[in-house]
């Protein structure tokens, strides 16, 4: 039995029901989906340019939840009265292929208001230099962090570095090249194709250590940048950061987030633990959700603290179960917990005590959490 007594509580991310109003075909494998936001929805759904939504729906019988990062400026989000996320099909992927195949205009999608800490406050008296490095579908938050940069700081330009396989699996490329357009002193892009050869040598191949390095000697100088955006597969974005960290780039303006953390190219779910409803608690965590706090027992230190807390709270936020969305962080306010993984929170947030849920398990008896934190 738990126990729930009730607090004061901030509001924090929920699922709501919006309409899509267009679906846009950006490659033979990728869609880009817009969303109507109604006017007493607008301040739940207004978003730092990098953050993310996630998507719920009943698919083959079962709940799905994907995040998916907006992919539009936050001008353009305003005067249209729209937020967009995009999608690349993924082999064997549930909502990604549901989301290419059978959403279209009309339809209703359940999706959560805006998440993330991909994002970089802009500054309209700022004179810098963004640089952002993509790859596949790591593009969609990228695309709304630069293009709302060149929007709102006039003095700023930008360069994007974007990694694809051939011409025809460029995500984008219409609104890429309409940016050059529209800000041609400001805005260079290079694509860089692994499976198809380009004029400049450069230009092919993928972006590993040898070809980012080349870069930084030839185009991006890591001494003219003043904020980098990463983003893509695990290892593009790993070694970015290493060469950066070896030069000594301060880690505060490298900014980033993976799509994918295992060499099949998809996130490692926690594997689900087989726990005895009757078994004797080894710990309790004390949670904090929407004001209400819960006692919710755990009858296994192997058990993530998110998995027994749906069972006393199925209303606990989640989407990846992978470590890389962020969807279930919250503060630990007392006693000790182990982090199998972390792909989502900065090294500011672990040290003020935020963990993600999905991949926390109890060290100690008696641990407190927070989600209102």
């Amino acid at each position: 039995m738990s126990l729930i007594t009730t607090q004061p509580t901030r509001r924090r991310a929920t699922f709501h029901d919006l309409t899509v109003s267009r679906v846009d075909r950006l490659t033979d494998d990728a869609v880009a989906i817009s969303l109507a936001v109604p006017e007493e929805l607008r301040e739940e759904f207004a978003f730092e340019p990098g953050q993310h939504l996630t998507v719920k729906a009943t698919l083959g019988g079962e709940e799905v939840r994907r995040s998916y990062s907006c992919c539009i400026s936050r001008a353009d989000s305003a005067s249209r009265g729209e937020v967009r996320v995009a999608t690349a099909r993924v082999p064997e992927g549930v909502m990604s292929s549901w989301l290419n195949s059978e959403v279209k205009p009309g339809d209703v999608l359940q999706v959560m208001s805006p998440l993330g800490s991909f994002v970089c406050p802009t500054d309209p008296t700022a004179r810098k230099h963004h640089v952002g490095i993509a790859a596949g579908s790591g593009i969609t938050p990228v695309l709304s962090l630069l293009t709302t940069v060149l929007e709102e700081e006039p003095q700023s330009r930008v360069t994007l570095i974007f990694g694809n396989r051939r011409t025809d699996s460029i995500m984008f490329l219409e609104e890429l090249m309409d940016l050059k357009n529209r800000y041609p002193g400001r805005f260079t892009l290079i694509n860089v194709l692994s499976r198809e050869v380009q004029d400049v040598e450069l230009f092919t191949g993928r972006i590993d250590r040898a070809k980012f390095e080349e870069f930084l000697a030839t185009f991006i100088p890591e001494d003219e940048v003043d904020e980098w955006y990463l983003c893509g597969p695990f290892e593009m974005v790993e070694t970015v950061r290493t060469v950066l960290a070896e030069r000594d780039v301060d880690a505060a303006h490298v900014h980033h987030e993976i799509f994918h953390v295992d060499d099949a190219g998809t996130p490692v779910l926690t594997e689900a633990v087989e726990v005895a409803p009757d078994a004797p608690p080894v710990a309790v965590a004390t949670v904090t959700l929407d004001g209400r706090t819960t006692t919710v027992p755990m009858r296994s230190k192997d058990q993530t603290i998110l998995a027994a807390t749906l069972i006393e709270r199925p209303d606990a936020p989640f989407s990846c179960t992978g470590g890389v969305c962020g969807t279930c962080r919250a503060k630990v306010v007392d006693g000790e917990i182990r982090m199998d993984r972390n792909y989502a929170l900065e090294p500011d947030e672990v040290e003020r005590g935020y963990a993600l849920m999905c991949q926390s398990h109890p060290v100690t008896d008696t641990v407190t959490i927070d989600y209102d934190a």
